[in-house]
């Protein structure tokens, strides 16, 4: 079957060199023609996301024709403006892609709005919002490695695709047949008839005021005098997050040169991640140079941000971004209270997997925090509760631990750019009173206690991979574990049973363990992995850190 598939690909016109040349290299390799065929991508809630390559289960113009057809064929029954957005980021074929999806669009007689250049997640939920779409597309594999791309799928609140939207477009495309299937005019023609249309600078500059009105002490970066130390990681970021920095201020900018400007193969480091120190290596080397207060990376669609801070003592200390979320909600909350800016009944939203610190933070506040499943789709549906009720000022905050922040409903989807301006005014706010982002997350962790976050993946690669992985999470239901080590388990909460946990249904399982520790265990949604996130409390943080280290020991046979 795979091999029929196979031999209807090579005969074809791919209309791609690259392609032509991948398929006649493996002919007589049984094992690579089965991995490009044997399946194909799945259109699921993060949309698609694979290796670049030939076949039904790469990253090629056909895939991404396919699956836009199935977007198309969607947004045909929803009336509206019957138009869809599309932005990209600086991976390999991004351009190509989005352009590609422009011409199946135009091709079923539905307009677009394409940006003119790369632009980030949050200036793609921001376009969708502001033409009124029905639909955005978004070209990235986020943050995974060079050989990857993707294409993620927005509905018209500017929130990646609700599920009962995919299961539309996923039946849609399952009925396209992937070489033939696809209506599709050349972006050239989709233009011609003007169906196709660049974003505007009405666009970009609202979406650039949207981000600056979340300030929270607006003016005081300009006095500050805070140094920084920035890297795009080759990707989206290095346009908005300067254009908003200098807006407020922020003007002492040093860019890591070797990661500035685009550049898909991210030679400089093999997964280009903030959470990782590799992806942040270049920028700490020049920080330390340059002596800067602060290092900050955006990854490439610029919807995460991850930091270094400097220390007393000139090092420089990687802050996680359960760290960073608390230390923006606690800053969110002083400095919106102290302006008398703060909202009545205010409102802030973290997924299950951040920390519980955040939790005790609001509450000293008097804010209420909403806890959602992972995935920032479910913060935006937060958001959109608020707004339903006209009440979406309320909303001052939402993050997720994976380096994910939101401060204002003007996107739908976390935003390094207003996360990288909102850090860079609370550095500048720290610096302006003889502190420091350091200085403040001990005083925090002085006050609230010594927590501990720590997130450990399991990786199960190849076609068999998410069998493992299923039956992994099937045996955890099956066989529950009474104890970690000793720590005594003592509840469970199963999310895959939305009747007690009024949420809904989820493949993640959380045990609360007699000392006050959590775990919690998740199949990742886009890669196949499985993640567990610890949350341990020590008198200190080796305290802490060895809680945490008994756990891994002990929960890393049951995820062999």
């Amino acid at each position: 079957m795979y091999q029929d598939e196979y031999r209807r690909w090579l005969a074809a016109d791919l209309e791609d060199f690259d392609l032509k040349r991948e398929l006649e290299t493996i002919k007589d390799d049984d094992d690579a023609i089965k991995d490009r065929f044997a399946v194909a991508l799945q259109f699921g809630t993060a949309g698609l996301r694979g290796t670049l390559g030939a076949g039904t289960n790469r990253m090629n113009i056909w895939v991404v024709r396919q699956a836009t057809q199935g977007v198309a064929d969607w947004v045909k029954t929803q009336g509206g403006t019957q138009t869809v957005a599309i932005s990209y980021d600086s991976r390999l074929k991004g351009s190509t892609f989005a352009k590609d999806a422009a011409g199946v669009l135009a091709a079923n007689g539905i307009k677009v709005r394409i940006y003119d250049a790369l632009m980030p997640v949050p200036a793609l939920s921001f376009a969708t919002r502001y033409y009124k779409c029905n639909a955005g597309i978004m070209v990235t594999a986020s943050h995974n490695p060079a050989k990857y791309n993707g294409y993620k799928a927005y509905g018209p609140d500017g929130c990646q695709m609700t599920d009962d939207a995919v299961a539309v477009v996923y039946d849609q495309i399952q009925k396209t047949d992937v070489l033939t299937g696809a209506k599709y005019i050349s972006f050239a023609e989709g233009v011609e008839r003007g169906l196709i249309r660049f974003v505007g600078d009405d666009c970009k500059a609202a979406f650039y005021e949207a981000i600056e009105k979340c300030q929270v002490r607006p003016g005081l970066a300009k006095t500050a005098g805070l140094k920084l130390v920035y890297s795009p990681l080759n990707g989206t970021g290095l346009v908005p997050v300067t254009h908003v920095l200098k807006d407020i201020g922020v003007t002492d900018v040093t860019i890591v040169p070797e990661q500035e400007y685009p550049n898909g193969y991210f030679t400089t480091c093999p997964y280009p991640n903030p959470e990782i120190f590799e992806a942040l290596e270049k920028g700490l080397e020049l920080a330390k140079k340059e002596g800067a207060d602060l290092m900050l990376a955006t990854d490439p669609d610029a919807d995460r941000v991850g930091i270094a801070m400097k220390c007393p003592d000139g090092s420089y200390e990687l802050v996680s971004g359960n760290e960073m979320g608390v230390l923006l909600l606690d800053y969110i909350c002083a400095g919106r209270i102290e302006k008398g800016t703060m909202p009545k009944n205010p409102v802030a939203v973290k997924s299950i997997v951040s920390t519980p610190l955040a939790d005790k933070v609001a509450e000293h506040y008097g804010v209420e925090l909403r806890h959602t499943l992972t995935g920032f789709k479910w913060i935006g549906d937060q958001i959109a509760g608020l707004e339903a009720n006209g009440e979406v000022d309320r909303f001052i905050f939402g993050f997720e631990e994976s380096y994910g922040y939101l401060a204002g409903p003007y996107v739908r989807d976390k935003d390094a750019v207003v996360a990288s301006m909102l850090i860079c005014e609370m550095a500048a706010y720290y610096r302006s009173i003889g502190s420091s982002i350091k200085q403040r997350l001990e005083e925090i962790y002085a006050q609230y206690g010594r927590y501990l976050n720590k997130v450990d993946s399991y990786e199960f690669p190849g076609l068999s991979g998410m069998d493992k992985m299923k039956s992994i999470m099937d045996n955890l239901r099956k066989n529950p574990p009474k104890d970690f080590s000793g720590d005594k388990v003592v509840s469970v909460t199963d999310y895959s049973k939305p009747e007690t946990t009024g949420l809904p249904k989820a493949n993640v399982l959380t045990y609360g363990l007699e000392d006050g520790a959590t775990v919690v265990i998740r199949p990742s949604g886009t890669e196949p992995k499985i993640k567990t996130y610890f949350t341990t409390l020590g008198k200190n943080l080796e305290e802490a850190q060895a809680e945490k280290d008994k756990l891994t020991e002990a929960i890393g046979p049951l995820l062999s």
